[in-house]
């Protein structure tokens, strides 16, 4: 049921080569299903371009079962025994998130069209979604122009956003990836994920529960005045 949230807002605190942002994108699609409005903040989980040790990959793959057992989301062999297998295989956080700034800038809700489809080229298809002929390949698929969205690519300010994310979530305490913070007249929220997995219609119902009681809260106020 679509919901008039013209005054609420979802800042979704995001790293594209996060196991655990992909897990929460039933969280964020449940929300904005419901009129959520959604704003992206990368704040750049592999800061250099970094090769994956042995130890790194199985924390990586112990993750991975984790959120494939929570929210039944694919892992498929080719990312899995290929990808993550592969010494040349790299991730860096800059070039994907310059790549959702890059979308959302050439037409709105683009950016997390963009974050999904490097998601879903990362885990599913297995592709190095790290370069820039892969992105542009991927911006394709959700309807953006290759010329556009290069230009918007290198107009993207990525590391001024990534510094803009860090300082939002240490203003509002978040250590890890996803975070989420909920602005609703004037005040923020953090609003906590973890129990929602594999259950985004009862996250975006918390969402909607915050600021029922919010409003109940603002109304008892009013009355007793």
């Amino acid at each position: 049921m679509k919901t008039d949230m013209n005054k609420l807002l979802l800042h979704y605190i995001h790293d594209p080569l996060c196991g655990w942002c992909y897990a929460a994108s039933s969280l964020v699609k449940a929300a904005a299903a419901d009129g959520i409005d959604i704003k992206l903040h990368g704040g750049g989980l592999w800061g250099t371009p970094t090769s994956l040790t042995a130890e790194t990959r199985r924390y990586i793959r112990m993750n991975d079962r984790r959120i494939a057992e929570l929210t039944g989301l694919p892992f498929e062999p080719v990312y899995l025994n290929e990808l993550l297998d592969d010494p040349a295989t790299i991730f860096w956080s800059r070039p994907v998130i310059a790549a959702v700034i890059a979308a959302g800038a050439l037409r709105s809700g683009a950016d997390l069209e963009m974050l999904h489809a490097i998601q879903i080229g990362h885990y599913v298809q297995g592709r190095r979604v790290v370069d820039d002929g892969v992105l542009t390949d991927l911006a394709g698929q959700i309807g953006l122009a290759a010329d556009d969205f290069a230009d918007a690519l290198r107009n993207s300010q990525a590391d001024e956003h990534i510094r803009s994310s860090r300082h939002l979530m240490a203003q509002y305490g978040i250590k890890g990836f996803p975070g989420f913070v909920l602005e609703h007249a004037g005040e923020y929220t953090p609003i906590r994920h973890e129990p929602f997995y594999g259950n985004p219609e009862a996250f975006s119902a918390a969402l909607l529960g915050i600021v029922t009681s919010s409003l109940d809260k603002a109304g008892h106020h009013r009355a007793a005045g």
